[in-house]
């Protein structure tokens, strides 16, 4: 008669047997043995990549390299559902994470990425969406226009389009000793640090708004566009009135082409996520949709950038400066970033040191 099973005190239930815990510890010395060779020549070469020793790499470890980290992968996943031992599934998760970052991993260090990326790699992924560049100016040219013609038929339509806190004391009716005191030189720089830092955290909003509202095939995005830049138009038709248009053109430009840069750039990067949705082509929307992702985060990372600049220049610059500083200033930045757009990251060797 067969003696009755050993239960767990715990759970109640059976114990595995003798017989079975040798035959499980065998499974797992077996499956260790028949990959140990393969497992060992993966860390070999993973070390060697970590130390910089690329060196000593043969061509045959590079080239097998991929396919040695697929393998001990596999037999992660197969440790796991199968709980081999500890020792092994705890070596062989260290394993396949290093190799990740060697196979997967960025290739360089940040300042490094940062350079390619200001030296060509930014700019080349502008030009990439010059089509979607050009429906967001468009958009955005409508809504200036927009604006200054719907006030210049209602002037009720200001305090529609600018929000108070907005104007300043730039509203319909005021005299033009009034509008230009608003353009005024401040006395000093004191506090205009809190004020940048509180342009730089409006006008990212206006930023990612647009960027992320363009999953709905770019359509919210371009109606964003116009609005705010209505709000634009509402203000030049007002200080046109009076004849201040090229004094605040001059304020407005100091910090403008950098900021209006900015937005456009975003703006574009939303559409041209929405038009690949809407018009993937021959690809699947899904890698359509992967490929513009790419190209427009780049665009967004760089206009972070602007957006720094334009609050450094809306707040010390365009405050401390006269009319003539403020429109050579504006013209300067705006010769910067075209420059940078359309003639950095050319050369053939930009682009094969961006693809390294």
């Amino acid at each position: 008669m067969r003696p009755p099973a050993i239960r767990n005190p715990f759970t109640a239930k059976p114990l595995p047997e003798q017989p079975d815990i040798e035959a499980a510890a065998l499974r797992s010395d077996r499956f260790r043995l028949e990959r140990e060779g393969d497992w060992r020549r993966l860390e070999l070469i993973v070390r060697r990549l970590e130390r910089g020793a690329m060196g000593r790499l043969s061509d045959d470890d590079i080239a097998e390299l991929p396919v040695l980290y697929r393998q001990a992968a596999s037999s992660l996943a197969v440790a796991r559902e199968t709980s081999l031992d500890s020792a092994t599934l705890k070596f062989l998760e260290d394993l396949v994470e290093r190799a990740w970052y060697q196979v997967y991993g960025p290739r360089s260090g940040l300042f490094r990425w940062l350079a390619r990326f200001f030296r060509g790699g930014w700019s080349r992924a502008v030009r990439a969406i010059w089509l979607d560049i050009v429906l967001a100016f468009a958009a955005m040219a409508a809504g200036v226009a927009a604006g200054w013609m719907l006030v210049a038929r209602n002037v009720d339509w200001y305090f529609t389009l600018v929000p108070g806190g907005m104007a300043g004391g730039r509203v319909p009716g005021a005299s033009r000793a009034q509008l230009a005191e608003t353009l005024g030189i401040a006395d000093g720089a004191g506090g205009l640090s809190a004020f940048a830092a509180y342009l730089f955290y409006n006008n990212a909003t206006v930023c990612i708004l647009a960027f992320a509202l363009g999953f709905a095939f770019g359509v919210p995005t371009l109606l964003l566009l116009i609005y705010n830049m209505a709000m634009l138009g509402a203000m030049a038709w007002l200080f046109n009135s009076v004849g201040l248009l090229p004094e605040v053109m001059a304020w407005l430009s100091v910090h403008g082409t950098t900021e209006f840069g900015a937005i456009l750039l975003a703006g574009a990067a939303g559409v041209h996520v929405g038009r690949n949705m809407a018009f993937p082509g021959e690809a699947s929307i899904l890698a359509a949709t992967a490929n513009a992702g790419r190209r427009a985060a780049l665009v967004m990372l760089g206009c972070v950038f602007m957006l720094i600049v334009a609050a450094v220049l809306e707040a010390f610059p365009r405050q401390l400066a006269g009319f003539e500083a403020r429109a050579i200033i504006g013209a300067f930045m705006l010769v910067v970033w075209v420059s940078l757009f359309v003639l950095v990251g050319r050369s053939a060797k930009s682009q094969a040191g961006e693809a390294r």
